[in-house]
């Protein structure tokens, strides 16, 4: 698998090759549930556990988001302390169709490493799980600044330069409710394009031709000039990926997603619910 590899793998890839990948499960709830706890649970044969709280984001604010991007040195320290080292290629799951694991592989991608969401995640493995976990190794992963031509920031969401991408589910998009953040609705000019409508009802992927539809209906042809946001910077990356897997191109991350902007007062919301 090499830098322009497709960020989507079967597990047929995984088993056709055996000791040339780190499994990493990257489970995580927005309601809070543990994901540690999930993955000591039962988890694929030899996955190790990437916690997003602690590895993949930063301190959370009104003005970042729930969920901005960690310092590159606390995520080179987290695949480090997983034992992932600069070569390897990693393959991560969880158990929601991918849509939470997209936060790691964007991030690895982004950065140069070789890196896939494994279709289907937990539910594709055939066999038992395992309750095992692996006795800690020290990988040799280097430090890398985010790259700044994949990330967008709140003031772009608005130029009308840009294709605005809402990759939460419509309910929330439509400010039919919010379960986490102030303000219901959507970026005024965004469209809606649900990570989860990528997926059927097992959490694997739909046949492309089905999921470019689900874009081209939204008026997405290509990633050049989207952005891609949901509550906070998490599912958002799926639709990145997914728009990458269909050689459509790479859009950007506006990583404080909804979480940010509905706590900017000052921003207009969108809504179709009434009285919003």
């Amino acid at each position: 698998m090499g830098e322009e590899s497709k960020p989507f793998v079967d597990w047929s890839w995984c088993e056709d090759n055996p000791g040339k990948f780190v499994l990493a499960d990257s489970r995580w709830y927005l309601d809070g549930s543990s994901g540690r706890d999930a993955y000591l649970n039962g988890h694929l044969p030899g996955a190790v556990f990437i916690d997003l709280d602690q590895w993949l984001s930063g301190p959370a604010s009104p003005e970042v988001g729930r969920n901005p991007l960690p310092d590159p040195e606390v995520f080179a320290q987290g695949m480090r302390e997983a034992g992932i080292s600069d070569a390897d290629t990693v393959i991560a799951y969880d158990d929601a169709g991918g849509v939470i694991a997209a936060r790691l592989v964007w991030m690895l991608r982004s950065t140069g490493h070789n890196a896939a969401i494994l279709n289907g995640g937990l539910g594709a493995y055939p066999g038992e799980l395992s309750t095992e976990v692996l006795a800690p190794r020290t990988g040799d992963f280097s430090v890398r600044t985010w790259p700044e031509h994949l990330l967008s920031d709140i003031s772009e969401v608005s130029d009308g330069e840009h294709t605005v991408i809402d990759a939460r589910n419509r309910d929330r998009f439509d400010g039919l409710q919010d379960p986490v953040d102030p303000r219901p609705g959507h970026i005024p000019g965004a469209v809606n394009v649900p990570c989860r409508g990528n997926l059927d009802s097992s959490g694997q992927l739909l046949p492309e031709l089905e999921i470019r539809a689900n874009f081209e209906r939204a008026g997405v042809l290509s990633a050049g000039n989207a952005l891609s946001y949901c509550g906070s910077g998490v599912t958002a990356c799926h639709n990145l990926l997914m728009m990458e897997q269909l050689g459509m191109g790479r859009g950007k991350l506006f990583v404080g997603g909804w979480s940010q902007y509905s706590r900017a007062q000052e921003r207009p919301v969108a809504s179709v619910s009434p009285g919003l």
